[in-house]
This record gives structure tokens, sequence and C-alpha cells, in this order.
């Protein structure tokens, strides 16, 4: 049955993204750590359904508070699912973008891209790079050696980051097939990324404690005393988190 074999190759994946990248992830978690300690934030920005990963660390029970989510509404997949396609190809839009945020040099810039070719995240490595800024990306390396970039500089993401996350899936990043199909199907990327992306916080969370900070983190809304600790933090973090 297929969905026991999706779930021995994610598994097999997520082994190998452990493996494989462990030394990755503490570069990264120490940028993030780097910026918190600072009072700076980590901006996470994706495009389509790489805004998942921003999603996934901002605002959450038990999250980081000091995390941005650059949510495009250009780059979401509504109201038109096929516009965030086309936005994420033009060259120049990113810049404009993060020239509205609250940005120092000290925070640090998580980009999601699995391809890492189309011009919006290549931009916005650069632009976060010449504000001074630390840039991690999580990219498929296998898929992105298959393909050109987009972007006029004719480089990919991975070319812009101080610290690139290869992200174990495969090139096209669906890993199923049929006989009777043409393509494969179900993509393993979101996994693999949201492992990664929890395991950064929680590295950073473990190293400020280390290092004699103690760390903003979300407390449930749902829990009693959640509103108030909460409330206390976006009144903090208000003006460095664009979306709070």
């Amino acid at each position: 049955m297929k969905y026991l074999e999706y779930y021995e190759i994610i598994k097999a994946q997520m082994d190998l993204q452990m493996k494989e990248t462990s030394e990755k992830l503490e570069a990264a978690a120490i940028c993030c750590t780097n910026s918190i300690v600072e009072g700076s934030v980590v901006h996470v920005y994706g495009c389509g359904h790489s805004q998942m990963f921003a999603m996934e660390v901002f605002y959450r029970a038990g999250g980081l508070v000091p995390v941005n989510a650059l949510l495009v509404p250009h780059l979401a997949l509504f109201p038109k699912a096929k516009l965030s396609t086309f936005q994420e190809r033009v060259e120049g839009f990113s810049p404009e973008y993060l020239n509205l945020i609250n940005t120092n040099k000290n925070d640090t810039m998580i980009i999601v891209s699995i391809s890492g070719r189309n011009s919006a995240v290549i931009d916005m490595a650069i632009e976060a790079k010449a504000k001074g800024m630390k840039v991690i990306a999580l990219t498929s390396l296998t898929f992105s050696d298959k393909v050109t970039s987009r972007h006029s500089s004719n480089k990919l993401l991975r070319d812009f980051a101080d610290v690139v996350i290869d992200i174990k899936c495969e090139a096209g990043d669906a890993c199923l097939s049929l006989e009777s199909l043409p393509v494969k199907f179900n993509g393993t990327s979101t996994i693999l990324g949201m492992l990664v992306m929890n395991c950064i916080t929680s590295r950073t969370i473990e190293l400020c404690v280390e290092r004699g900070v103690t760390p903003p983190i979300y407390v449930s809304s749902n829990l009693d005393e959640g509103d108030e600790i909460n409330r206390t933090y976006i009144q903090k973090y208000r003006n460095k988190i664009n979306c709070l």
C-alpha cells in the first residue's frame, strides 16, 4: 500500500536529514540565538506552499516570540494560486517589500525555497545580506542541481546564503509512483522542512538559556494564564514584528 511506502520513504529521508545536516542546523541556531540575544528578530520568508514554514514558527504556543513571518499576500496561494507562481518569478519585488519592514543588521533571515530558483527568494537573500543580516536557506540541493536560475544573476538561492540546509527530498519533491501514472505523486519537503524549522527553534531556545538569556516563548492562549503572558510579549515586540 502506498501510504506504507510513503511512510518508509519519509522515515529514511528524515533520518538522512538529521544525519547529514546537523552541523548546518547548529549553525542556523547560532545565528538565530545571536539575533534574539541582541534583542532582534528572526524573519522567515517563502512563496506559495513555503509560506507554511513561516506560519509554523510564528505566533504559536511553545514558539519563540521574536519570529517575524513575512507573509506576503501577493505570494500566497489565495485568492488565486496561479498568481503566486507568477509573482515569485518577478524580480525586484522582494527588496521593495523588505524595505517596508522594520529590520536591523542583527536580524536573521530564514528563506525557504525547495528549488531555490525563483527571483523572489533570491532577491530577498541579496537584500537581507545587503542590510547586514545572516541568511539561512532551506533548499534541496538535489532539486536545485537539476534546474536553472530564473534570476538575472543566473545564481540560485543557495549561492547567497550564509547557511544552507539541504532538504533531503527528491528532485521535483514527489516520491511515489505507479505504473499506470506518468508522473510521481506525494511530496516530502513539507515534513522535512517542518522538522528542520523546529530543530532550529528548539536548539535556539536551548542556546539562549545556555547564554543566560530567557527567550520569550508564547503560551497557549487557551490556558488561563496565556492571554496575560502573551499580551506582555506582543506589547514588547509589536514594532519589530509586522504581523502582530
